[in-house]
């Protein structure tokens, strides 16, 4: 058979490769499997369920739901009964939840725990179309989703399929809400052959096939991991799905891999730890490490290297890598694929080198999600660039620098707003992506920043926040930092220091200290002296016009659960402004004075307006983003003025 609408995918898994543990979910302690045959029956007996309640084809189900084997069994079971599934952000707010769940007219949602389900019944009576809630979670006064199963029955199995035959591979699969112009969400209508077109489109740059491991965590109610999944799914990959973000790192020792996706905050963290318990040791085996280390980012795709590096990895792989990926569960890793944010060019180098083949890929929600993506064949891979252009679609840059593409995974629009959906899909059929990019001779692209996060200075040179963001990032210290500073003479940083390295930076230093104490360590004189130093190192690459003048230090990390990290570990950059009004009162303001303490400085130096921008939104199909953040900020110290064009 041929995969032509989601719903297709299994059966096409159980005739071409099926599977004894198709899905898993770990309960009481324990990895429960599911048959390729089990999943078709539960799905079966869930949609039937549906039908029985009196939903029809067409009618919208929510989901909200952190991954889980529920989850796949929820999104095909609606799918097989001709419904629009609507994946909600377990973090969404009630009133995103009740507004989602009111546009697109639901009629039933599917909730996981008890907290979600009062969340959602919460707002139900808001939502006037809303009259079922499931869960998956036994809740006390809720009703289980396994009260919906109906056996599964001749007949039943002849209206289903009657319901199937008339769903056509351009009809409509699911709505993905994202953020809007006005704050408000807005819903990217994705058909069948929109998103069954990408997997097959991708399937082609992945090495891993059937019997194959995957661990899933990134949120499915992104499309990102959920096409992946589809595609896990269609190639006969066994999909665990993990605990919680907090147990990644159990689940990825226990289930050992072969592929998963990430997001770059996670690489990150992951990265540091590493060199943070290397950097432990002492004597000889810390000398081996800060070697292995330094080799493994020199790593080039092709075996670019040479043969002598090639000799001198494989020691390096004996006497350190091999271990790391043995304490870590990446023994068995074939493939990893990162999205949804830029990785740092040193983190490519790096994981590849000690032997965890990472790649990138580049898409948006109204492509289904991929545009291009790297491979990890000869001549399918560039450190710094996101791949080359999928099958069946293609990319052109407009004169401004933005990314242009077509192809048959572009969504079919915004539901319920034919305007908004004519200010990115132009009449010649082209999606504007809002994204500024180039593409190399070979065909790689790489994305340089968004066109709408792209701003000036009051001098009228442009800044790529991107671009400085990511270099700054590749110092030790720093662990996170957002850019700000449009509209006035030189662009600024608030920085979150990498408290790890840098405590263990103050013992060398003999400095005292309280690791429950982060604000007063980031307020004292020799940190902010380190990190200004390690700013104005990173400043040489920069042009004059783009060297980092001011930063704060933020004493916390941007999270998820401040609403200053997306669900899928994004920038706050990538967030709308009615979100980043509720977060820490730094990136509030619109248009404040503020106090800047130069390193080494005894007193403080009033700059009314001198660095931060007024807050002005920028307004656009691709979302409200609000450039001003409040900060107090910290100068670069005079020693390395030089590198700020002072």
């Amino acid at each position: 058979m041929e995969v032509k609408r989601l719903f297709d995918i299994f059966p096409y898994q159980q005739e071409k490769y099926p599977q004894s543990a198709a899905l898993a979910n770990k309960a009481n302690g324990v990895w429960e499997t599911y048959s390729t045959a089990q999943v078709i029956d539960i799905t079966d007996s869930i949609a039937l369920g549906l039908l029985s309640l009196g939903l029809q084809k067409g009618d919208a189900i929510g989901l909200i739901s952190d991954n889980c084997v529920e989850w796949a069994f929820a999104d095909h079971a609606i799918q097989k009964m001709g419904g629009i599934v609507i994946p909600l952000y377990p973090t969404s707010s009630k009133e995103d939840l009740a507004y989602i769940l009111n546009h697109c007219e639901a009629k039933l949602c599917f909730c996981q725990t008890a907290e979600l389900f009062e969340k959602v019944q919460g707002v139900q009576s808001e939502v006037p179309s809303l009259k079922h809630l499931y869960t998956f979670k036994d809740v006390k006064g809720a009703l289980n989703y396994k009260q919906l199963k109906e056996a599964v029955h001749a007949d039943g199995l002849k209206q289903l399929q009657e319901i199937q035959d008339g769903i056509k591979p351009a009809d409509l699969a699911t709505i993905i809400y994202t953020s809007g112009t006005t704050g408000r969400p807005k819903g990217v209508m994705l058909s069948h052959e929109n998103i069954v077109s990408n997997i097959f489109s991708s399937i082609e740059r992945l090495p891993v096939g059937k019997g194959d491991v995957a661990l899933s965590f990134l949120p499915l109610s992104h499309i990102f991991e959920r096409m992946i999944n589809y595609m896990y799914f269609s190639v006969g990959i066994s999909t665990y799905y993990a605990e919680s973000i907090e147990k990644i790192g159990d689940n990825l020792k226990e289930v050992r891999p072969m592929v998963f996706t990430a997001v770059p905050r996670l690489l990150e963290k992951v990265f540091d730890k590493v060199q943070a318990g290397g950097l432990a040791n002492k004597g000889m085996k810390r000398k081996i490490f800060i070697w292995a280390t330094k080799l493994a980012e020199q790593w080039q795709p092709d075996g670019a290297n040479g043969g002598w590096y090639k000799m001198k990895l494989k020691i390096a792989d004996k006497l350190v890598f091999s271990k790391i990926r043995a304490k870590a569960g990446l023994d068995r890793v074939l493939a990893v694929a990162s999205g949804s944010a830029a990785l740092q060019i040193r983190l490519g180098h790096f994981y590849n080198g000690i032997g965890v083949p990472l790649t990138e890929g580049y898409g948006l929600t109204e492509t289904s999600p991929v545009i291009s993506v790297g491979g990890f064949g000869p001549g399918e891979m560039k450190i710094g660039y996101v791949g080359t252009v999928i099958n069946g679609g293609k990319v052109k840059i407009a004169e401004d620098g933005e990314i242009l593409y077509m192809g048959p995974n572009v969504m079919l629009g915004y539901y319920k707003d034919p305007a908004m959906t004519a200010e990115v899909i132009d009449t010649d059929g082209w999606f504007h992506t809002g994204d500024i990019g180039i593409v190399d001779e070979k065909g790689f692209l790489k994305i340089t920043d968004r066109k709408k996060e792209m701003w000036k200075t009051s001098g009228g040179k442009y800044i790529a926040p991107q671009v400085l963001e990511n270099k700054l990032k590749e110092s030790p210290f720093i662990e996170q930092v957002v850019i700000v500073g449009e509209g006035r003479n030189f662009p600024g940083a608030l920085i979150v220091p990498n408290f790890e390295h840098l405590y263990g930076w103050m013992t060398e230093e003999g400095i005292n200290f309280n690791k429950d104490m982060k604000a007063a360590v980031v307020s004292m004189d020799k940190v902010k002296a380190k990190i200004s130093s390690e700013v104005a190192r990173l400043n040489e690459s920069f042009g004059k016009w783009e060297m980092i003048k001011q930063f704060e230090l933020l004493p916390t990390e941007l999270s998820i659960a401040t609403g200053e990290l997306t669900p899928k570990m994004s920038s706050i950059l990538n967030m709308p402004l009615r979100s980043r009004r509720s977060t820490r009162a730094s990136l509030a303001a619109e248009s404040i004075k503020f106090t800047a303490h130069r390193v080494g400085d005894r007193e403080g130096v009033h700059l009314p307006d001198a660095f931060l921008g007024h807050g002005r939104t920028h307004h656009s199909a691709r979302g409200t983003r609000s450039k001003g953040l409040s900060a107090s900020c910290v100068g670069i110290s005079a020693p390395h003025r030089r590198f700020c064009g002072a």
